[in-house]
């Protein structure tokens, strides 16, 4: 990507984006693919947030309503993407195991609705690098997708440049009003604007992120090395996972679940645990996530946290401590809703996932976003199968 911030263009842009993260991103791939003069205005002098900082697990079966529609739409740009930029993506699936009945029941009840496919315990395990005896059935969500955010999202930039697209980087947005965003380095002149500027929304846009409810949601997450039985070829998610995503803690079958998870252990509960697992094209693994929302997130990471997600791997894996490699903080725009679209001016739109699904839904999201923006309809999306 072009590092040199003081580089002017003296074309005029279509398409102004504010924020490099996978919303933008996605938006500048939107109004590119579109035949559109795109700018991309981002404070950083890399991507560095929210989209690098998960687990590159593109949880598309576990959505519904509103998200799953956005998470369809974005499987396909995904597949796209892969190829067009360069980058490793496997079409994996998504493990789920089942460590109690009601777990077992809560699976099968969201199998009803199709592309979930069940598992007894000997194939989950068979599946796996779970510990022996450890599953009493499991399933497959077979639409999921995972990719190294790493890696992703640079590609994709560097992609985007390479096609066209303008980056200008290590600069801030200051103002957004129809037609012109105001930067440290500059005005920047376009009929259509996009804000995707996540959790940063209450620094551009405070008024709307108080009214909107948006704030921090901080997870703590780690890279370790262990010694698994066999490799994880696939995202793993436990029945922390499933009183999470929508697919399943819609579901009637989720109530005792979540009852039962939270008096056995108060104390994940207390760290609101999302136990699941996904491992790198290095073979390292990545483990987490607890999640803290507030309006500024606390720099001080619990130890007491990051030793339950250590210990909970021993057990599920049944393997002796692992060596971490990396520890860090991820942060996301969280609210109520778990959308937020809306026009701050003529042909100015902010846009944000307001919940942890943003590199799921990140994509199909801002297609809609673009198409909204510019009035102009959604090109044709071509499709391989088996990138594995």
């Amino acid at each position: 990507m072009n590092r040199n911030p003081g580089q002017r263009s003296s074309d005029a842009f279509d398409v102004a984006i504010v924020g490099s993260g996978i919303v933008g991103l996605g938006a500048a791939y939107a109004a590119l693919r579109r035949g559109l003069r795109v700018v991309v205005i981002e404070r950083g002098a890399r991507i560095a947030g929210a989209s690098v900082r998960n687990f590159g697990h593109l949880c598309i079966g576990a959505q519904e309503g509103e998200a799953s529609a956005y998470a369809d739409a974005g499987r396909a740009l995904w597949l796209q993407l892969a190829r067009e930029a360069d980058f490793w993506m496997r079409e994996s699936g998504t493990l789920i195991v089942a460590r109690h009945a009601d777990e077992l029941r809560l699976l099968e009840a969201a199998a009803v609705d199709g592309g979930i496919r069940l598992l007894d315990a000997r194939e989950i395990e068979a599946a796996s690098p779970l510990a022996p005896g450890i599953a009493v059935g499991g399933a497959r969500v077979e639409v999921d997708l995972q990719t190294n955010p790493r890696v992703a999202a640079e590609r994709i930039a560097r992609h985007l440049e390479s096609q066209g697209v303008e980056f200008r980087m290590r600069t801030s947005a200051t103002a957004v009003s129809s037609g012109r965003v105001e930067t440290s380095r500059g005005g920047v002149d376009a009929p259509a604007i996009i804000v995707a500027v996540g959790h940063d929304l209450d620094h551009l846009l405070p008024d709307l992120a108080h009214e909107a409810g948006v704030e921090r949601c901080a997870l703590d997450m780690m890279r370790v090395q262990a010694a698994l039985a066999r490799p994880l070829d696939a995202p793993l998610l436990t029945g922390w996972s499933l009183v999470r995503y929508g697919r399943f803690a819609r579901l009637a079958e989720a109530a005792p679940v979540r009852e039962r998870l939270h008096a056995e252990r108060p104390d994940l509960a207390a760290i609101d645990l999302n136990q699941m697992y996904t491992q790198l094209p290095d073979g390292s693994l990545l483990l987490g996530d607890t999640h803290v929302r507030d309006s500024v997130a606390s720099p001080f990471q619990s130890e007491d946290a990051q030793q339950a997600i250590l210990d909970e791997a021993q057990v599920i894996f049944g393997i002796s401590a692992p060596r971490v490699i990396e520890r860090w903080q991820g942060v996301y725009a969280s609210a109520a809703r778990e959308f937020l679209s809306r026009e701050i001016a003529p042909g100015a739109h902010a846009i944000a996932v307001t919940t942890g699904i943003g590199m799921t839904c990140g994509l199909g999201f801002a297609e809609q976003a673009v198409a909204a923006a510019t009035g102009l309809p959604l090109p044709a999306v071509t499709h391989e199968q088996d990138l594995r």
